[in-house]
């Protein structure tokens, strides 16, 4: 059975989860046509493939410290 611990640092990954959910959907929503002619449109599509891997290396620096928590816990 996992330990309270273990659960409450596995839910921490929810709302990173959601923020590249909406990240996503945020990217799609500027791809519209109305926004072709703004230059912050074009500069924020450009940063979201930076700040998507940004937040997969802040989840598996979390699971790499959950690994690690888990490991001494059954010591």
């Amino acid at each position: 059975m996992r330990s309270k611990a273990q659960i409450k640092s596995e839910l921490i990954t929810i709302p990173i989860l959601l923020v590249a959910i909406i990240l996503v959907i945020a990217g799609h929503f500027i791809m519209k046509p109305i926004f072709y002619d703004k230059a912050w449109a074009e500069y924020s599509l450009a940063a979201l493939p930076f700040l998507m891997f940004a937040l997969v290396i802040v989840a598996f620096k979390l699971a790499l410290k959950n690994e690690q928590t888990s490991e001494h816990e059954n010591d």
